[in-house]
């Protein structure tokens, strides 16, 4: 028997301590513009109401780790990519201009898991030169291949964001996630199945006190998680999928409060202000 309890022991102790150790990680949603208008819930929620309007805001998440990982969910865009001037964009401040309100500079950035590969998302990966991507592999590929040919869909995509992305994975900085429910980074989980593009992707957070999802576009606005109705079209391949992967996300995190929609405005109402333009979740 103390044989038996000397050779458990030991096993135990073999265990990497960071991996054991719950993560102490803060996080925050950081807004860097929003829709110069509001516009109606039907334009962003399947079978929602004409009549209601929403604000539209665009921000990245931080989740930081005292004195270990400084992580972004999606990294925004620059003001110069194209589709940007087609959506009217008001109060745009480059994301990592926004970040560094958190004390953070770019080169601090270790990681960034990207949700998905539309240019509001992507674009600004070349913001911050040290972080390594995280993005799945199914995504990837329709994103660089199979989306840019003749029966591809490429709409959301910018061709620099492909090849900016293509630099990072000549640069060793691309890690290619295969598929659903993985823990990639301690206490950080990726989840698929509502097919915002390909295989997107979103991300539930072990804070050591909740468990937070950063649904990114994977739900666009509250409407859809408050009634379980979709993205409106063109907002997801599978609306099926899209509904259960809301379902999904309310067994996962500690509170429905904690499941973070990719694009309401109402979040910086709701969590404790840091400074303008940036809430904790908390």
């Amino acid at each position: 028997m103390k044989k038996i309890m000397l050779i458990v022991l030991l096993i135990i102790s073999a265990v990497p301590i960071a991996w054991c150790q719950a993560k102490n990680y803060e996080v925050y949603a950081v807004k860097f513009c929003s829709l110069a208008h509001p516009t109606t819930i039907a334009a962003w929620a399947d079978k929602g109401p004409e009549k209601d309007s929403v604000n539209i805001d665009f921000m990245v998440w931080l989740i930081r780790e005292k004195g270990g990982k400084n992580i972004l969910v999606d990294a925004g865009f620059l003001h110069d990519v194209e589709e940007a001037k087609e959506f009217g964009i008001a109060n745009y401040t480059r994301p990592d201009s926004m970040l560094m309100k958190t004390g953070l500079n770019p080169g601090e950035i270790t990681d960034i898991i990207l949700s998905h590969p539309h240019w509001d998302h992507i674009d600004g990966i070349d913001l911050f030169p040290n972080a390594h991507i995280w993005m799945q592999k199914e995504d990837f590929n329709y994103f660089v291949g199979t989306a840019w040919q003749k029966d591809g869909s490429n709409g959301g995509f910018n061709k620099r964001d492909v090849l900016k992305l293509m630099d990072a994975n000549l640069a060793g900085r691309l890690t290619l996630v295969n598929g659903d429910d993985k823990e990639i980074i301690p206490g950080i989980t990726v989840y698929t199945g509502s097919r915002h593009t390909f295989n997107s992707q979103y991300v539930l957070v072990k804070t050591g006190t909740n468990k937070i999802i950063l649904a990114s576009d994977n739900i666009w606005i509250y409407y859809s998680l408050d009634h379980l109705t979709p993205a409106s079209v063109g907002g997801t391949l599978d609306p099926a999928g899209y509904v259960k992967a809301m379902q999904r996300m309310k067994t996962l995190a500690s509170d429905v409060k904690f499941i973070i929609p990719g694009h309401d405005a109402k979040i910086f109402s709701i969590f404790p202000t840091v400074s303008p333009g940036i809430v904790q979740i908390k």
